[in-house]
């Protein structure tokens, strides 16, 4: 079962190419859904005119070589480590996820196209399929701020959930598609759903946030940089300014260390 291509079953009642053509499909919308989305919400012109503004209020200039430094710390820590996330659980269910969604895609379009291949295709494909499952289902069950922090049933649905649903769901009749046999059945028919749900609903889920998150850590870390600071005061009482913003006049001259404070309790958010 972990090493036999379930797609090559498929020939008895599916064309190859049936199947090939559906991947270039669902590529197509995937790229199709991101365009439509940053025009919609103007996502790349807000991020040209806060790189613009930041670099108008820059202290100092960033350098070619600082750039590239900065580039490859954004491409490390925030995009492969998810260097975002301080609460522990959060992150590696967001690894879990992360990881588990690239190898299940990139070993589908190779078992796909290529229904000869090694059974390490298949076993990646499995090895993906349980990552998302894992890291899907314990973010959904237990880590969900409105369900671990407050309160709310696990099965309340709003519309921002169509991205981990839809992938859930696809990764889950996936691998109980595969688990039966293949074949053309009811299993593979919700399979196909979920998917084509997962790859068409782009522009009304989370999925191209995935290609935003990167250009904004990385604006992130120029703005720190260049001393713009994302166009928000700096943290410091050097300034008189910052000072006098303090409502109360006890905190105007408090040091900037004042102890854990909220942090005494491990945090249970995003």
């Amino acid at each position: 079962m972990f090493t036999s291509n379930p797609f090559a079953g498929l020939s008895a009642s599916l064309s190859p190419a049936v199947m090939q053509a559906y991947v270039v499909v669902m590529f197509i919308l995937v790229v199709a859904g991101t365009l439509f989305d940053v025009v919609h919400k103007g996502s790349a012109r807000y991020f040209f005119e806060s790189f613009r503004r930041s670099k108008a209020k820059a202290a100092r200039p960033v350098g070619g070589g600082e750039a590239l430094s900065i580039a490859v710390q954004t491409a490390v820590v925030d995009v492969l480590a998810s260097g975002e996330f301080c609460n522990p659980r959060r992150r590696i269910a967001h690894l879990l996820g992360m990881y588990g969604f690239v190898l299940y895609v990139l070993a589908t379009v190779v078992l796909v196209f290529n229904t000869s291949a090694s059974a390490l295709w298949t076993q990646l494909w499995w090895l993906g399929g349980l990552m998302i499952c894992v890291g899907g289902y314990w973010f959904w069950f237990f880590i969900r701020v409105d369900v671990a922090a407050e309160g709310n049933s696990p099965f309340r649905l709003i519309k921002a959930d169509l991205f981990i649903l839809s992938l859930l769901a696809s990764a889950t009749f996936g691998l109980l598609w595969a688990a039966s046999g293949g074949g053309t059945g009811v299993l593979f028919g919700l399979y196909i759903l979920a998917t084509t749900v997962l790859f068409a609903g782009v522009p009304w889920s989370k999925f191209a946030h995935m290609f935003f998150k990167p250009a904004a850590a990385f604006e992130k870390r120029v703005s720190k940089a260049n001393g713009s600071a994302a166009n928000l005061p700096t943290q410091t009482r050097d300034d008189p300014e910052q000072r006098q913003r303090h409502s109360m006049e006890l905190l105007r001259d408090a040091p900037m260390d004042m102890g854990l404070g909220i942090k005494r309790e491990a945090p249970r958010h995003y």
